[in-house]
């Protein structure tokens, strides 16, 4: 993924400040078993965790200097976190608890190490604190909030509590963030192909190296985990790393370059915001979040594909073979109409679940999707494109929206 160096890069603040972080919240789990604080202990384990995780994968792809105490450090505490189990089932003998208690404290201890290795190397510019919020592709990621937070209203059958809500909007945002700066860095290549737009991008234009980029992408998903393990459930934070995990490695690393049914696939990534903010909500998965996350998987490709229809060449360049360049235009446009009346039948019928005020919303905003999509397949412009993918936007916001509010209303 990156480029290999004659002398080790020193990492950025990011992952320094990640692997202090996980030093601290391994201190906690060691303090923690002493005393016996079992909540404490638990939730700091996993805290500190996907900490140790993130520092880990980070040193193999960009630090290797990093890689023997990262790998030391996480063994040790994957080993403590299994002798837990060891305690609960010889009744708390001194013998286990010693053990458990010295495998965590040699986590601490190699995390230390690795904190102070992390200061020494070839320094690299940490870049405009600008190109990192672009790193996190905020207008994206509105939206997936927006379907991560309706999925919880329709969870909790209402106003979930704003602690709650805030955690999980906090915590799916990392998450996205963290997988958008990622794919920031496996798609330099075809960035600086694709035209102006995408040649200017932070990492594509050499203004944030790659190893800063990485750092900050898996930090950011670390911290996601974190917080929403510790704070709601782990079923929340498996599936905000699940989501990030798919469109980096299946979408990103593998679609995007080697099948124009890319962004069909690929979509299921998208689409699990909405199971997010249901599992936060509930701490499981219902119908009604299911055919949250089919709406939003039927939805990707009409919108993708519109876009693609507009910067059609811009793939050919790069070589991606987006749908339009693989099949032409008159493909496209049939396709986009076929899944548009898939998706508008299947949100229709999602009423079932979603409530009445949503069944309303989804047939008048379905219906002008219709009319857009069959008047892109008859009118082969530009501009026919442009107002199915904005409109596209606008509806999956205001559909969403209908959801989380119908509890509210009806």
């Amino acid at each position: 993924m990156l480029p290999e160096r004659t002398t080790a890069v020193a990492p950025g603040p990011v992952l320094r400040a990640i692997a202090l972080l996980g030093a601290a919240a391994t201190a906690v789990v060691v303090v923690s078993a002493v005393v016996e604080l079992g909540h404490t202990h638990w939730g700091a384990a996993l805290v500190a965790l996907p900490l140790l995780v993130a520092v880990l994968v980070t040193a193999r792809l960009a630090y290797p200097q990093l890689v023997p105490s990262a790998a030391a450090s996480l063994t040790l505490m994957v080993a403590a976190i299994g002798s837990g189990g060891i305690v609960a089932a010889t009744g708390e003998a001194r013998w286990a608890v010693a053990m458990h208690v010295l495998l965590a404290a040699g986590s601490f201890a190699t995390t230390l190490v690795t904190f102070v290795l992390s200061l020494r190397g070839e320094a690299l510019p940490f870049g405009p604190w600008r190109d990192y919020v672009t790193l996190t592709k905020p207008t994206i990621m509105s939206l997936l909030v927006l379907t991560g937070a309706a999925g919880m209203f329709v969870g909790a059958g209402g106003w979930p509590g704003a602690a709650d809500l805030v955690v999980m909007l906090v915590g799916l945002a990392l998450a996205c963030g963290g997988a958008s700066a990622i794919n920031h860095v496996m798609d330099a290549d075809i960035d600086r192909l694709m035209g102006t737009r995408t040649r200017s991008r932070p990492v594509a234009s050499g203004r944030v190296a790659p190893p800063r980029a990485l750092e900050f992408g898996i930090g950011l998903s670390a911290l996601s985990f974190a917080l929403l393990a510790a704070r709601l459930n782990v079923l929340t934070a498996l599936l905000a790393l699940a989501g990030g995990l798919f469109y980096v490695v299946v979408y990103t690393g593998w679609l995007k370059r080697s099948s124009d049914q890319n962004i069909v696939i690929g979509g299921a990534a998208g689409a699990i915001p909405p199971l997010v903010g249901y599992a936060a909500a509930t701490g499981d998965l219902g119908w009604p979040a299911l055919a949250l996350f089919v709406i939003v998987f039927l939805w990707t490709p009409p919108h993708f594909w519109a876009l693609a229809l507009m910067i059609k060449d811009h793939y050919a360049k790069a070589n991606v073979p987006m749908l339009p360049v693989s099949r032409g235009d008159g493909e496209t446009r049939r396709q986009i109409l076929l899944y548009s009346l898939v998706l508008v039948a299947f949100t229709i019928a999602a009423g079932v679940w979603l409530g009445p005020l949503y069944t309303v919303a989804a047939a008048v905003l379905g219906g002008w999707l219709l009319v857009l999509a069959w008047r892109l397949r008859r009118d082969h412009t530009r501009h026919s494109a442009a107002l199915l993918f904005h409109y596209s936007l606008a509806y999956l916001a205001v559909l969403f929206v209908a959801a989380a509010v119908d509890p509210l209303v009806v």
